[in-house]
């Protein structure tokens, strides 16, 4: 008998063409995110759970008792949407899906960056509601990106990939903090410097990306306290998580000049979206895309199927967390 498993969210045709042979799959026809009773019911009624980071698994959806699923096979490389310590009481596996989302996510980063220090958004706004007039040399003026010096938080494969991208790409100088020494031919190839805070890099650089995980021991990593210590002209690029700033001290801080900007693909309570940050034209804002090409949304729905499957043949899960 095969192993049933529902999918909370709708994902590529190949991937779930995949999972439903290998699998008795449930899919979520309607693509809206499941309820905390209707999780909470999916614990007592499936071998598995493949999730999504639309999905709240905190400690109060495990049930206290009847708990039949063995793992949970969560799509994304971020797990902080999962009670990871109640899935560890409740002996239950945790994966994720690596690797796979680096490019892509640096990629939008990067993205982000040009788009808020160019005003991209703004502009093709303008020229969408028929605002622009002509060619002027004052109008919509910009911020160099070429040459600037960038901030990384986390230098990760993400927080290396953004690095190169900056690097190579713009002549940019390559700043970072990281928990741990990272001193590899990679970084070193980049003229990397790793300073000992956070609060370093805010001080030198032009433009902050943030790529560390989510979770408790990141949460509002960047709070008030730290976008002062950034420069008035300095931009802060997100698309790691949203809890890992304090969304209200960002806001308050572009409201009154103590930065110039930020470009975000990420929120703090997803899908929703602060009015204050709607409003604003010096934000360029993305509904979370980091991972959205098709070629790594496949690669991450198969990464879930490889975990999956050596979890349910009894070998070593590849991507594990807990």
């Amino acid at each position: 008998m095969k192993p049933r498993l529902i999918v909370t969210r709708r994902l590529p045709a190949a991937v779930e063409r995949t999972l439903a042979e290998r699998f008795e799959a449930t899919f979520n026809e309607t693509d809206t995110p499941l309820t905390p009773a209707k999780l909470s019911t999916a614990f007592r009624e499936y071998d598995a759970i493949l999730p999504t980071v639309s999905d709240r698994l905190s400690a109060s959806v495990f049930p206290d008792a009847g708990i039949r699923v063995k793992v949970i096979a969560n799509y994304g490389v971020g797990f902080s949407h999962i009670d990871t310590e109640a899935a560890r009481q409740h002996g239950i596996v945790v994966t994720n899906t690596p690797d796979v989302l680096t490019d892509c996510t640096a990629d939008l980063a990067m993205s982000l960056l040009l788009s808020v220090a160019r005003r991209a958004g703004e502009g093709e706004r303008q020229l969408r509601a028929g605002q622009w007039a002509s060619w002027a040399p004052t109008h919509m003026i910009g911020t160099k990106v070429t040459g600037k010096t960038l901030g990384i938080i986390g230098m990760g494969r993400i927080g290396k990939a953004m690095a190169r991208r900056a690097h190579f790409g713009f002549d940019m100088e390559i700043v970072f903090h990281n928990r741990s020494k990272v001193d590899d031919a990679e970084t070193r190839a980049l003229g990397a410097r790793q300073l000992s805070t956070i609060e370093d890099v805010l001080r030198e650089a032009d433009f902050v990306s943030l790529h560390c995980p989510g979770g408790a021991d990141n949460r509002h990593l960047i709070n008030a306290q730290r976008l002062s210590a950034m420069k008035p002209g300095a931009f802060l690029i997100n698309t790691a998580r949203g809890d890992v700033v304090d969304q209200q001290a960002l806001i308050e801080a572009l409201q009154a000049g103590t930065i110039a900007g930020a470009g975000l693909d990420v929120y703090e309570n997803e899908p929703e979206v602060p009015a204050e940050l709607m409003a604003m034209e010096n934000v360029a804002l993305l509904p979370h895309l980091g991972s959205a090409t098709e070629e790594t949304r496949v690669a991450m729905g198969m990464k879930a199927v490889e975990n999956l499957t050596a979890f349910f043949e009894g070998r070593a899960v590849p991507d594990r967390v807990v």
